[in-house]
């Protein structure tokens, strides 16, 4: 069996990612909880996954030039200073303005980690980089599962849940020491027939579909699923808060053995499986109304959601032909749709229907990514003889 080599510039790119993860599993519980202060409709409060969005959007726009230009390590850097500047902006004030571009302006730098992150891991393991992408995602979802903890912690300790997205910035600077001297990959050559092609191939954009359905997902349940613990379950601010820590904890997991799995299996056997595990789990946490039960399926939902990102955009990068840096930075972009679409389509619906029926979104997107999963499925050996 291959085996995952991990060096110093494995282990950095893990913790940039997990700095991000933070940051955004954090986030999300944040929302409700802000949404009380200000007052406002989960409409509105929506809004805040459509500044991701936006952030997102406008990072994936610009960061396959930016690492032509200055390289990947400092486009990465760069990416985490302005990713603190963002949380600084979204916690220095209860004004919706003030708020929403903090939280674009969090994403706009996160995304600039997020983007390179996968191209990196590929360019630098080879063979094994979906196994690589699937951990540095697992780090990152094992970090951020204390971020819905810490949250909930600091908001029943009355330091308030903006001491808890604070508590990031030491965090990167400290990192930003110990790492500065690492060096990045040179982005890898384009095969001599697409040389200067600017096109990605029609299956490429297939799975660009099931990446952008998946992500979707994933940010559906982990800025909405503290208002629904509230409003069905009956739980407190900081239980709801902490609740979503079982998503992010079942993705950690999943993303865990997902990586050591992708190494023996195909991956659109394992996206697959992933899908119908968090099927599972969401039937269950739909019909349920018993607390503990709800929490147990949001565990297994996030088991399935765990290979929706690393995996998927895994599959994209090999369907690219030999162009990393532009498959990682057009998955951004339905990237920063997803987060900003999903969410925002699922608190207008709720305004309307109710949170509970609202959420009914999700196995939509579960569909179109099985969908699009069978209909990007790389040509048999048999086929291309024909």
């Amino acid at each position: 069996m291959t085996r995952l080599h991990r060096d110093r510039l494995t282990w950095l790119a893990y913790l940039q990612v997990g700095c991000y993860g933070y940051f955004l599993y954090g986030f999300g519980p944040t929302v409700p909880l802000l949404r009380d202060e200000q007052a406002i409709s989960r409409t509105l409060a929506g809004l805040h996954g459509t500044a991701l969005a936006v952030g997102s959007l406008a990072s994936a726009l610009v960061v396959a030039p930016l690492i032509r230009r200055y390289g990947r390590g400092p486009v990465m850097w760069g990416g985490l200073a302005v990713l603190c500047l963002g949380i600084v902006a979204y916690v220095g004030s209860d004004a919706l303005p003030v708020t929403l571009s903090g939280a674009m302006l969090g994403a706009f730098g996160g995304s600039f980690v997020v983007v390179p992150v996968a191209a990196v891991l590929s360019d630098h393991h080879h063979e094994t980089g979906p196994a690589a992408i699937s951990e540095a995602n697992a780090v990152a979802a094992g970090i951020g599962t204390v971020a819905p903890l810490i949250v909930g912690l600091a908001v029943a300790t009355d330091l308030g849940w903006r001491a808890a997205l604070l508590l990031l910035l030491p965090v990167v600077a400290l990192l930003g020491v110990v790492g500065r001297r690492v060096r990045f990959p040179v982005p890898l050559a384009a095969p001599e027939q697409h040389r200067g092609s600017r096109r990605l191939p029609a299956r490429y954009w297939i799975g660009w579909v099931v990446v952008t359905a998946g992500i979707a997902v994933e940010f559906c349940m982990v800025l909405w699923t503290a208002d629904i613990l509230r409003e069905r379950f009956g739980l407190g601010d900081a239980a709801a808060s902490a609740g979503v820590t079982t998503i992010v904890a079942g993705m950690c997991i999943g993303r865990v053995f997902g990586g050591r799995l992708a190494l023996r299996i195909d991956v659109g056997r394992l996206l697959y499986l992933a899908i119908a595990v968090c099927g599972l789990g969401f039937v269950v946490f739909w019909v349920t109304t018993a607390p503990p039960l709800a929490l147990g399926s949001l565990l297994v939902c996030g088991l399935g959601i765990s290979l929706f990102y690393p995996l998927g955009i895994a599959r994209a990068i090999a369907a690219s032909e030999g162009r990393p840096d532009l498959a990682s930075a057009r998955a951004g972009l339905g990237a920063a749709l997803a987060s900003g679409g999903g969410p925002f389509a699922l608190g207008a619906l709720a305004d309307r229907v109710g949170i509970h029926g609202a959420f009914l979104v999700v196995p939509v997107l579960l569909a179109v990514a099985a969908i699009g999963i069978h209909a990007s499925r790389p040509p048999s050996p048999a086929a291309v003889r024909l």
